[in-house]
């Protein structure tokens, strides 16, 4: 394990050095994270809530989760190889007793990524977290049917049936399964949504709640 995540962060920094007069995508995002660390401790041992901005924009996450020592660190735009390079920032430093994950949605609609794409994404992000955290809980929040995201629901859906199914076969994981939950007849669900139809008003979060709740650790 500590042999793989030293292959993936010495693939980034091959990546970022042929780029160095740029930064990281969403680095100054992650600065202001860890600035605000510094002004504001976060809670010891929480249940961290990371990924993309379906969970930044969770406003009332850590008030409804609040005797679960909840912690969100989302990163709005991010993509599965995003989090996987921010671990060392969002997720290692608070040592979480759980890990709820919600990454993917936005890897979807790259017409050059596949199911299988975001799949083995999914896999070499779940093994960095395994080579510093092996037995932390995690779960895995399945990509949601955003009707913005309607031409890409097959991608969608078969990417989360090939993550369900790897998750199955590893110890301490669960898959939270919120995409049916968010249809109607099939469909997608706009009263759900905000005006861009991405990402979610309060009725969607409320589902969100229902669903998470029972998985979570105190």
């Amino acid at each position: 394990m500590k042999k793989f995540l030293l292959l993936i962060t010495c693939c980034y920094l091959i990546i970022f050095t042929a780029h160095a007069q740029s930064k990281p995508p969403f680095w100054d995002d992650v600065q202001t994270i860890k600035k605000y660390d510094q002004m504001f401790k976060p809670p010891v041992n929480p249940v961290l809530f990371v990924g993309s901005s379906s969970i930044r924009k969770w406003d009332n996450l850590t008030q409804i989760f609040a005797k679960y020592n909840a912690l969100k660190r989302g990163i709005g735009g991010a993509v599965i190889n995003d989090i996987t390079f921010y671990l060392n920032d969002v997720v290692f430093p608070y040592q979480p007793r759980q890990i709820v994950l919600y990454v993917g949605e936005n890897d979807i609609v790259n017409d050059k990524v596949t199911a299988d794409t975001v799949l083995n994404r999914t896999i070499i992000l779940y093994k960095a977290i395994r080579a510093k955290l092996p037995a932390t809980p995690i779960a895995y929040i399945s990509i949601k049917p955003s009707p913005s995201r309607d031409k890409f629901r097959e991608k969608a859906i078969a990417s989360n049936e090939l993550i369900k199914k790897f998750l199955a076969g590893e110890q301490n994981t669960s898959f939270i399964d919120i995409f049916p939950k968010m249809l109607q007849d099939g469909k997608s669900r706009s009263e759900l949504f905000v005006g861009d139809m991405l990402h979610m008003n309060p009725e969607g979060y409320k589902i969100w709640e229902k669903a998470v709740k029972p998985y979570l650790i105190k």
